[in-house]
């Protein structure tokens, strides 16, 4: 197993999308703004969706770190760091899946 975290993956992001390097993908990213990147994080979680309803494990495992990596730059884009998202879930498991969805407000 590679020790590769997404503390790894969001330290790599930012570095990039900071770097103003022209052959950069993430700072190509970080320049069209974070419309254009949720865009394109939808895109690859709809091509998650689709390779596990289709059962193909190797495509699922390429578009989920399609996903994570662009999930990384969307939260770069916004100044909201995996930290941030870390300490929403341990304060979601606090308690049961059920008990959390019910303390939610009423949309």
């Amino acid at each position: 197993m590679p020790d590769f975290t997404l503390a790894d993956l969001a330290a790599t992001v930012r570095a990039r999308a900071h770097s103003g390097d022209p052959s950069s993908y993430t700072a190509k990213l970080m320049a069209k703004g974070s419309a254009r990147i949720a865009k394109k994080f939808g895109e690859e979680a709809v091509e998650a969706v689709i390779a596990a309803v289709e059962r193909d494990n190797d495509a699922l495992v390429s578009e989920s770190a399609d996903v994570l990596y662009h999930l990384a730059v969307l939260l770069e884009s916004r100044g909201v760091s995996f930290e941030a998202v870390f300490a929403e879930l341990a304060r979601r498991t606090a308690q049961t899946g059920l008990q959390e969805k019910a303390s939610r407000p009423v949309e």
